[in-house]
């Protein structure tokens, strides 16, 4: 029994959900909700299981769900550990993998729970008063470290006069002092600080092991003794203002004293312990307040002497190190020209490619988020992703072999679905002939012969990249009748250090050009109509699609989600403002007041004739609304073709829940139905 089946067996015996996988021979909106995919997948200590979150998604509440299953290493007896309409993650095998402790969502916050894995008894081990994270055994397997969120109270403004009996006022007011007061996602923030916290694995009373006004939100590690956690942490005195200055911190279990085992000015993180416990490896770059920098992998001994680069030799930003079984070399992902790759990398210095093609763990748009772990004989699961499937569970020998794909979860409905078939590309940007890297997604039953509109797709981040990668809404263009393109123009990551800090104080610059010459290289290949261009994008494909239509009236229409319009208020109302003027410009924006207003797309709008939609989540503290208010009031005063789509509910993560992927793909294919030219009998 599947998990679509499971769902619908808990809930009701018809749901709309049920109708025969024929009815359609084309992916359509409403099979978003019928997408399963593979997060965080935790190989047994000997190597012969894997358990992972098998995530699926619940169409009578419009929420993603995850229960835990397990496999063998071999891809034999698979079958599920949690089930029901559940949030169940982070699953965490005992040192001797006889137990899992994992999260599960109860009364609005994350427990940990305790499974025996021969007998399925399961307890819940803590009763917390804020969701516990990055979940942790130590060595012996007696005990749990985790971290969560310490509250503190304020008085909440001046003293109000006392109210009479029964009397009906207004909310209090809320008094704000902190440099980040909210974040996107999470709303006003609570006031406090997040600890690392132990408590017996068996259950019992949590102790917290940290302290002082600082954040400790990163994974935890154990030294091989058991004596002390090793984390990664802010607590210099400027760490509000300084936000990457990360160090690496052993943290005595006895009595919380706490030594910095890393300082330099940058970040320092992304750890792991050898199994003897002699070495430790972790990622970094020394801060230059560039846009883009490359983490690269160092080790040192476990007192924090003699730290060493390993990887300068490689010009990609390393991730997720793990240390080989007999400690004599490290694995970690990296990114490269779009694909999420695995190597290793020995303590001399010798590379060496594992595996390629993880990723499949966001459904909307092609990015690369992904996960493996190591254990047993160097035994790896990761997720796995190609351009028509999102991530299923592979595994591989990290000393050799070939990668094998061990779930197929959306295997019931895509044999029944005729997905758009995705073409690489290379092409030179018209600027300065860097060669670009891009990809085609052609209809289903494309024939060359006849001529297609054409949708340009653009990545945000900036910083970031799109690969060949199961992607939803570039599926349902597809099905639409378009060619879509999505490219990495300068600025995208996975390409070197170099590429990506081309927009570097740039921002949004020869963007235009590379993205142009995209087009231009599709258009040369004969099987698409000149007058039928569009173009979108999110957050800074946002900010991308809006300059474009500032640039050129050759677009039929476009639709700019989430964007950045006006440079100088984002800087001063995103909730990342205590970054961006640091990183991306050269200071505040009342020192830089042209520069701010010279790389916005607001100074292009008096000249935009394209028919423009807005379309941003109505709580994106990311990208804030009023960024696209700006714009489309503009457009308005102007009296172009403009419409604003305000997201109820969603913040930058504006496609979270099911159906707002689905109203944010079909919007946008309404407006560039309605803007193509054609008379509607056409269509």
């Amino acid at each position: 029994m599947n998990l679509r089946e499971i769902a619908k067996n808990t809930l009701l015996f018809s749901f709309a959900f049920a109708a025969p996988l024929h009815a359609a021979s084309h992916f359509e909106a409403r099979d978003v909700f019928d997408l399963e995919f593979v997060s965080d997948p935790q190989v047994s200590p000997n190597g012969d299981k894997v358990i992972f979150v098998r995530n699926f998604m619940d169409i009578m509440n419009d929420r993603a769900r995850s229960n835990l299953w397990i496999v063998d290493y071999d891809g034999d007896n698979l079958r599920p550990l949690t089930s029901g309409l559940s949030n169940h993650s982070s699953p965490r095998w005992s040192p001797d993998g006889k137990r899992l402790a994992y999260l599960a969502l109860i009364d609005g916050h994350m427990e940990i729970m305790l499974r025996w894995l021969d007998s399925g008894q399961t307890v819940r081990v803590t009763h917390l008063t804020h969701s516990a994270d990055n979940l942790s055994w130590s060595p012996g397997g007696k005990r749990l470290a985790f971290t969560m969120l310490v509250s503190e109270k304020t008085e909440g403004g001046a003293k109000m006069p006392a109210k009479p009996k029964g009397a009906k006022w207004a909310d209090p007011v809320r008094v704000i002092d902190t440099l980040t007061y909210r974040f996107d996602g999470r709303g006003f923030l609570e006031l406090g600080y997040t600890q690392v916290f132990i408590v017996p694995a068996d259950g019992g009373t949590p102790r917290q092991i940290t302290s002082g006004d600082f954040n400790h939100t990163s994974p935890i590690h154990w030294t091989a003794a058991g004596e002390h956690i090793l984390i990664s942490a802010n607590r210099h005195d400027d760490w509000e203002y300084d936000a990457l200055n990360t160090e690496i911190y052993r943290v005595s279990i006895d009595d919380g004293e706490i030594d910095a085992l890393t300082d330099r000015q940058g970040p320092d993180g992304s750890l792991a312990v050898s199994r003897d416990g002699r070495l430790i490896a972790y990622t970094g770059f020394d801060d230059h307040l560039q846009g883009y920098e490359n983490a690269r992998l160092y080790v040192m001994n476990a007192d924090g002497t003699g730290s060493r680069v390993l990887s300068e030799n490689l010009d990609r930003n390393v991730q997720n190190p793990s240390f080989s079984r007999d400690g004599k070399g490290i694995y970690f992902q990296y990114d490269d020209q779009g694909d999420t790759r695995i190597a290793y990398l020995s303590l001399s210095g010798q590379l060496r490619q594992v595996t390629d093609s993880l990723g499949g763990t966001t459904l909307g748009r092609p990015y690369g988020a992904s996960s493996f772990t190591i254990a047993g004989r160097d035994r790896i699961a990761f997720t796995q992703v190609s351009a028509y499937h999102p991530a299923d569970l592979a595994v591989v020998d990290g000393r050799g072999g070939k990668a094998r794909k061990l779930t197929a979860l959306n295997e019931d409905l895509f044999a029944y679905r005729e997905l758009g078939q995705v073409e690489e590309i290379w092409f030179a940007s018209n600027f300065d002939q860097r060669p670009i890297h891009g990809w085609i997604v052609k209809p289903p039953g494309f024939d060359a012969a006849k001529k297609y509109p054409l949708i340009l797709e653009i990545h945000g981040g900036p910083f970031a990249n799109y690969g060949s990668r199961f992607a939803a809404e570039i599926q349902l263009y597809a099905s639409a009748g378009y060619v879509v393109l999505y490219t990495n123009p300068r600025g995208s990551t996975s390409y070197g250090q170099e590429f990506g800090n081309l927009i570097h104080h740039a921002y949004p610059g020869h963007d235009y050009d590379d993205l142009m010459s995209g087009v231009d290289a599709v258009l040369a290949k004969g099987y698409i109509d000149p007058d039928q261009l569009f173009v979108t994008g999110g957050s800074g494909g946002g900010v991308l699609t809006a300059w474009i239509v500032g640039k050129t009236d050759r677009f039929r229409a476009a639709v700019s989600a989430k964007p950045v319009i006006n440079w100088y208020s984002f800087a001063l109302t995103a909730d990342i403002y205590s970054f961006v003027y640091r990183y991306w410009f050269p200071g505040p924006p009342w020192e830089h007041q042209d520069e701010y207003m010279r790389r916005s797309p607001l100074s292009l709008v008096g000249i935009v004739s394209t028919p423009t939609m807005l379309l941003t989540g109505e709580e994106d503290l990311r990208t804030p609304i009023s960024e696209s208010e700006q714009f489309y009031q503009a457009l308005k005063l102007r009296k172009i073709d403009t419409a604003l789509v305000r997201v109820p509910g969603a913040s930058h993560g504006i496609a979270a829940r099911p159906s707002q992927l689905i109203a944010k793909t079909l919007n946008i294919l309404e407006w560039f139905a309605s803007h193509n030219g054609k008379p509607e009998d056409d269509e």
